[in-house]
């Protein structure tokens, strides 16, 4: 691919997202050849990344289509080498997979940005089932994989297992254990295996320790329940040189809130406040059901209401809230506000109202919402099997259809998954009836006119949305890593 690359629109990367053939995929590959897009990485990436995800039926095919695209790629980001590597592995092709692994090992364009975990366990895994792993250059080269990776443990019991070593060998494990990050990945290793008192060994026995050292063993006595040896953990890191950080506070005061410590929550509260550390996302949440256990209801919704940042965790927390205080009305009331802007309720959002309205005598509301919740899985059931007919004749024959904006949001998504448009219209059509600020409807809507190449209604739905100020929020995951929280939003480079 040359060097030049035009910006790929977001029309052909929402056809190519959602191709569902291999012919869709060559579509969209010959689009980008035309236009130019291909010279692009991430479209690069996002259309070696729909191959591979192509259904089993075409899997063999789509594996050996995606790994000629690979091939022309003139520098493959770390995205597009971890998908060729996963798509071999997961295909039964664990050759094709090492060797992919280790010319990954020795590209820098790839290692500068790689931490190739999940993709140094699924080689080593296959290396042994297919006997691969006698093999001493295979063996060095997973070694140096998964020192790489950060899984010092794993890397040294496959060098334990060694037969014959050479100095590549000895090297690779010894490259391992130069940095505190090394005594970090673990600590948190023996965390997440519950292994607490080893994991406090290594922590007292490190002779440099960070805030991610901190966190790391503050949350795994977190995760055991030790929420007072948390807190003294808590106490003994402000005596050192070490400063708390927003993944400190969001564990303490968790801890805080499971241990009543309502008064040194109050504090954490202040010292973000004092260190210029924002109070929204997960910190918010913490403290929301910090000030909510502890019997502060008002500074509960105060704090709630002027966080920024607000996710589905959030809005639980300050509905339990309300509840347990016997505002069951007022719980619910913050229920229908979290639908109106767009946030899809959960399991624990649903449990959460279920509560308030018990604890308040609040039957009919109760019964709606238990209704809502169970119809809502029927049409999601209906809607998956195809059956979209039955999941609309259902949607309109419920008795609360005058607010089943989650029943329609289930089938849009739905409708769009199958390509029935003339469904997906109807749908978003009446998903914004009820909830017209909706972004979920409007973006879907958009997606399912780029994938029949109905470029012009796409951009009419778009242009609908900026004239409204309708801002899709991304979709986001997090990670903890070493005690850290890393949030990632959908469409992120790595």
């Amino acid at each position: 691919m040359s060097a030049s690359a035009a910006a790929p629109t977001p029309a052909i990367l929402a056809f190519t997202e959602t191709a569902s053939s291999l012919d869709e995929i060559r579509q969209a590959h010959a689009h980008m050849l035309k236009t130019g897009f291909i010279n692009s990485p991430y479209a690069a990436g996002r259309l070696v990344s729909s191959a591979v995800g192509l259904p089993e039926a075409e899997r063999p095919a789509a594996v050996a289509y995606a790994h000629s695209l690979f091939a022309r790629v003139g520098v493959p980001s770390s995205f597009i080498w971890n998908t060729m590597i996963r798509a071999h592995t997961t295909s039964g092709n664990p050759a094709a997979a090492l060797l992919l692994f280790r010319r990954m090992l020795h590209s820098p364009a790839a290692c500068t940005s790689l931490q190739a975990a999940e993709e140094a366990r699924q080689v080593h895994a296959y290396a042994l089932k297919s006997g691969l792993d006698s093999d001493i250059f295979v063996t060095n080269t997973l070694i140096h994989g998964l020192a790489s990776a950060g899984f010092t443990m794993e890397a040294r019991k496959l060098f334990d297992r060694m037969t014959h070593r050479d100095h590549v060998s000895y090297n690779a494990l010894i490259s391992a254990y130069k940095t505190t990050e090394t005594w970090n990945f673990v600590i948190s290793g023996y965390v997440k295996l519950g292994l607490v008192d080893e994991a406090m060994e290594l922590f007292t026995a490190m002779p440099v320790k960070d805030v991610v050292s901190w966190n790391a063993i503050i949350t795994g006595l977190i995760r055991e329940g030790l929420f007072y040896e948390a807190l003294a953990l808590f106490r003994e890191m402000q005596s050192s040189e070490v400063r708390p950080d927003g993944c400190t506070l969001i564990n303490v005061v968790s801890a805080c809130a499971q241990a009543g410590a309502l008064a040194q929550g109050v504090w954490l509260h202040a010292y973000a406040s004092k260190n210029g550390l924002r109070v929204d996302g997960f910190l918010a949440t913490a403290l929301v059901d910090l000030y909510s256990k502890g019997g502060c209801i008002e500074k509960a919704l105060q704090l709630f209401n002027s966080a920024l940042k607000k996710d589905v965790s959030t809005w639980n927390s300050m509905i339990y809230g309300l509840g347990s205080h016997g505002r069951g009305e007022h719980a619910i009331l913050f229920f229908r506000q979290m639908l109106a802007e767009g946030f899809s309720p959960n399991a624990t959002t649903f449990l959460s109202v279920l509560s308030a309205c018990s604890h308040n005598g609040l039957l009919d509301e109760g019964r709606r919402i238990f209704y809502q919740m169970h119809y809502g899985c029927l049409v999601d059931l209906l809607g998956r099997a195809g059956l979209l007919k039955e999941a609309e004749d259902l949607i309109d024959c419920v008795a609360f259809k005058g607010d089943a904006s989650v029943l329609w949001e289930s089938l849009l998504g739905a409708s769009v998954r199958h390509g029935d448009l003339a469904r997906t219209e109807l749908a978003a059509k009446r998903l914004l009836d009820s909830c017209p600020r909706e972004s979920s409807a409007f973006v879907q809507l958009s997606n399912a006119y780029a994938a029949m190449s109905r470029w012009d209604d796409a951009r009419r739905v778009r242009l609908m949305m900026n004239l409204k100020n309708i801002r899709k929020q991304p979709g986001s995951s997090t990670i903890v890593v070493d005690g850290v929280v890393h949030w990632f939003l959908a469409g992120s480079c790595f």
